[in-house]
């Protein structure tokens, strides 16, 4: 007699549940099934654990494994018996398995839906979060093999495990007999649930970030002999920015009796470094590169950033060469920026890492930059540093990321670093590809609800060297997401920096009431001009005349940012003539001190030939933490502006400098920009930023209905997918699933024949609608495919003589008579799961207003209340639904409801991938749905409902 171990494997080897992770300290870990072959690690990895442990795992003494404990651990059908190991090096540092119970506790499977959990954790790596990774995963894998419930039996002794288990955030009860702490955990994802693995998401991978652009010491491998060179560049860049951290050259071409180059230590390999190295910058030729990181891997070090190119980006060759670099860095448990990396820039004074390629280093301040592109970070990197000639200088950057190819670090991986970050206030991007939309705009909308974060997105295809999820969503369709989820979107690196400067100094206005003062009509009138275009209320502009001294200026300025009508000021100068005219030195501190005595409002200069002017608005300060007249970093204390850190940063702000200057004592930063378009662009997209963050404080709710029924929606998907592996379902069962969730579909019964046509009618009843329903027809009133408000059996003969005069035999029009609905607008509803975006709703004004001018507006599922009124006041023909022109307003809260439902819909099944309710008539009272489609298809295996992981490679 075979017990249940030693069946066969009922599954193939589940490749989909692998995974590299996060964990708690920024170090990274492989997550995978454990089959036959990995006994000898089991063994090994047991003989490492304390005996305190094992312990606490078979609640008595158990020095060693047995064979028939080995041959039990390792081997799983992957349905009922299941273990997993957090892995690192190829060696194993903790392990999870589950084994299927029934209510009898004893050994069982499917539809027994209950299962037995047990960890084990090397002691060198707890307190990692390796138990909290595997527990998401393990459930992960137990949901998708039906399982619904966790029973964990624990030692009250062990108290960490026990916080495993209570901090997950699943519902959980929990019971104490014969000295166990028994705990049972209800597998279903919750709000908690969710927030506890995004929250540990963000820690983790702020943390990973912070290893890397704060290193304790830092060795750099390529450095060339002789001067010049990327390697020997990097060296000297680092040491001239004054790295507090020891430093370290490398390079195996060395002499073996050279100490030293450049006054840095020198080596000939990371081994014979005799310190710990946190990060290793990587200048050698592709080649060389996997030795470099296998030495790295052994000696310890943290985080790579490799400047190599010939990678992806030189094709397929490259492209796996990037596939393997990836997976021999996360085999050691090492984050990596790059290949073909521009560097990165740590500003902070107890820092001062400059491993960049940049020709000369920014200043400090609180800006945080990224951008995947060399080329475009020396470009944005140059515009911060410039003073004259464009936007005011002296902005300084806090942290620079070029992360080239981005095979591991992304912009998401940055975004997490910078939420909490207390040095940067403000974020600025250039993505020239979004590798994964769905966790960015996640990600993006909670920091943009701490500080600003402005964007500029590559419109075309992503660089050869980037892996990115294919969408089937416009690039208009994505951009509009973005700004739902908070993302300031811009098009150009100028509009990126112009919008940055003044996110950067100045406080966000609370409205689009403009006020506009200057020396000149004409720029002033221009100004205006711009304010309109851009969607501001800009008040009648004040003239100064050519004559205005400086202290006209300031009594303007002050009068204008004193009077409750005005959210924001622009001060428009250009050259004057005369004795009386003031010099750039008075002008701009009149301008300082009268924006200083009200700092609740914004200021913008637009100036004219006036480059000293630019100059001396920035002369006296710096955004540079403790700089005289800079900002306050701490949390909350910058007059005038939301505080830029969130709630319970993950890390603690650094100690302040000595004496720093009181924001209230400090005059602001003016920005001045050039052109008034520049100026007013950016400053209404402070407002719009403004606006939406006011908005994102209430986001609103996803409504309860009592009358959708989930349950038999789930068992008819079931059953409709046990037909095929992806299908479009009929009209009947359209009908019955939408139906489940309280959305009516007006019957259409198929007309074949003219007698066909009239038993329909007399079953629905006058009025009808004749309708042909083949492809290129559909939705076609236009040419003549659908007929309405036919009131007898003679019209309906009539119209369908006609159609099939016109259009041929009833077997290609497939006509059919439908009840006439009330008259009203006609809509369109869509909801799509797309690879990339998530699920996506979508609403329009049927016809050409969506098909012709795409005028369709986009929410992310699931959707909120409060998203469902923007969503219908979001398209331009929206009027249409409000009265416009004398017509009679339709029922817009019954259309609203209509897009809540199917939001619930698509969000509560999974296997729904599209759904086209089209169309949807809005009448004064209630909406008519008068077709629909629904396409079914498996779920995904994983999506970002699941466990935390890593990019694929």
């Amino acid at each position: 007699m075979h017990t249940s171990a030693d069946r066969q494997d009922r599954h193939q080897y589940p490749a989909h549940w692998e995974a590299d992770v996060v964990l708690r300290d920024g170090g990274t870990a492989r997550i995978r099934p454990i089959t036959v072959d990995d006994a000898d690690r089991l063994v090994s990895f047991y003989e490492q654990v304390s005996d305190e442990s094992k312990y606490y795992r078979f609640f008595a003494p158990y020095p060693r494994l047995s064979a028939k404990d080995v041959h039990r651990f390792t081997h799983h059908d992957f349905v009922d018996r299941v273990g997993l190991a957090a892995t690192i090096g190829g060696e194993f540092i903790a392990t999870v398995r589950y084994d299927r119970i029934g209510t009898d506790g004893l050994p069982a499977s499917a539809p027994a839906d209950e299962a037995e959990v047990a960890f084990l954790v090397q002691d060198a790596h707890q307190g990692r979060g390796v138990a909290s990774a595997l527990l998401e995963h393990i459930a992960a894998v137990a949901r998708e093999r039906g399982i619904r419930r966790f029973a964990a039996e624990v030692l009250p002794a062990n108290t960490k495990m026990i916080k495993v288990f209570t901090d997950a955030g699943y519902t959980q009860k929990r019971s104490f007999e014969d000295g166990v702490v028994r705990l049972e955990l209800d597998l279903e994802p919750t709000d908690r649930s969710m927030a506890v693995q995004h929250a540990r998401e963000q820690r983790a991978e702020a943390r990973s970030v912070r290893r890397l652009l704060a290193p304790g010491s830092v060795a750099v491998v390529g450095v060339g002999r002789a001067p010049g060179g990327v390697g020997r560049s990097i060296l000297g860049n680092i040491r001239e920015a004054g790295y507090a951290g020891p430093l370290h050259a490398v390079n195996k071409a060395f002499p073996e009796d050279l100490e030293e180059i450049d006054g840095v230590p020198a080596y000939r390999s990371v081994r014979d470094i005799d310190a710990h190295v946190d990060l290793a910058v990587v200048a050698v030729p592709a080649e060389h590169v996997p030795a470099v990181v296998a030495e790295c891997g052994e000696h310890g070090v943290q985080g790579l950033v490799v400047l190599s190119a010939g990678y992806a980006e030189s094709g397929p060759e490259g492209r796996e060469r990037q596939r393997a670099l990836v997976r021999a860095a996360r085999a050691h448990g090492m984050r990596l920026i790059g290949p073909n990396a521009f560097g990165v820039i740590n500003t902070a004074q107890d820092v001062r890492l400059n491993a960049s390629l940049a020709p000369e280093p920014p200043r400090p301040g609180r800006i945080g930059l990224f951008a995947q592109s060399g080329a475009i970070g020396i470009a944005l990197l140059s515009r911060l540093h410039r003073r004259g000639g464009g936007v005011t200088g002296v902005t300084g950057v806090s942290t620079f990321v070029s992360a080239g190819n981005r095979a591991d670090v992304s912009g998401n991986d940055v975004l997490q670093y910078w939420y909490d970050d207390p040095d940067t206030d403000v974020v600025l991007m250039y993505l020239e590809s979004i590798g994964n939309p769905r966790k960015f705009t996640r990600l993006a909308r909670r920091t943009a609800a701490a500080k600003p974060l402005v964007v500029v997105q590559g419109t075309g295809a992503a660089p050869q060297g980037h892996a990115v999820r294919a969408t089937r969503l416009p690039y208009a369709t994505v951009s509009a997401l973005l700004r739902q989820a908070g993302v300031i979107r811009v098009d150009t690196i100028t509009e990126l920096v112009d919008a940055g400067l003044l996110l950067a100094r100045q406080p966000l206005p609370a409205g689009p009431r403009v006020a506009i003062l200057g020396n000149s009509e004409s720029l002033g009138v221009l100004t205006y001009d711009r304010c309109v275009a851009e969607g501001l209320r800009p008040a009648r502009p004040v003239d100064l005349t050519t004559e205005a001294t400086a202290e006209d200026f300031h009594r303007a300025l002050a009068d204008a940012l004193a009077d409750d009508t005005n959210d924001a000021v622009v001060v428009t100068a250009i050259p004057a003539i005369g004795e009386a005219s003031p010099g750039d030195a008075e002008l701009a501190e009149a301008l300082r001190s009268a924006a200083a005595a009200v700092p609740g409002k914004p200021v913008l200069v637009v100036h004219v030939e006036l480059g000293g002017l630019a100059q001396a608005l920035s002369a006296a300060t710096s955004t540079a933490p403790g700089a005289p007249g800079a900002p306050d970093k701490t949390p909350g204390a910058r007059a005038g502006r939301p505080s830029a850190t969130p709630p319970a940063p993950a890390a603690e702000p650094p100690a302040p400098p000595a004496a720093p200057t009181s924001p209230r004592e400090a005059p602001r930063l003016i920005p001045a920009y050039p052109a008034a378009e520049r100026a007013v662009r950016a400053l209404a997209e402070a407002v719009k930023y403004a606006r939406w963050r006011r908005e994102a404080a209430d986001p609103g709710k996803v409504p309860e209905f009592d009358d959708i029924d989930e349950k038999g929606a789930a068992r008819l998907i079931g059953e409709l997918l046990a037909r095929g592996e992806g299908l479009t379902i009929s009209a009947e069962h359209t009908c019955e699933l939408l139906g489940r969730y309280g959305i009516p579909v007006r019957r259409a019964l198929p007309a074949p024949g003219p007698d066909a046509a009239v038993a329909a009618a007399r079953a629905l009843g006058y009025p009808v609608a004749l309708k042909a329903t083949a492809p290129h027809l559909r939705h076609r009133a236009d040419l003549g495919g659908v007929r309405l408000d036919l009131a007898d059996e003679e019209q309906l003969l009539r119209a369908y003589a006609e159609l099939t005069e016109l259009f041929g035999p009833p077997e290609e029009l497939r006509p059919v008579v439908q009840a006439m609905a009330p008259r009203g607008v006609d809509t369109v509803v869509r909801a799509v799961i797309d690879p990339a975006a998530g699920a996506v709703l979508s609403f329009g004004l049927a016809g050409a207003p969506s098909q012709l001018l795409g005028d369709m507006a986009h929410r992310l599922i699931p959707v909120t209340d409060r998203e469902a009124t923007s969503l219908v006041r979001s398209i331009r023909t929206a009027p249409l639904l409000f009265g416009w022109r004398g017509s009679t307003p339709v029922d817009t809260p019954a259309l609203e409801e209509l897009l809540l439902r199917v939001s619930r819909l698509v969000d509560d099944h999974p296997e729904v991938v599209a759904v086209t309710l089209e169309p949807v008539v809005v009448a004064p009272h209630g909406v008519s749905v008068l077709g629909a489609t629904v396409r079914l298809a498996p779920p995904p295996a994983r999506d970002d409902l699941g466990p935390r992981t890593m990019p694929a490679y």
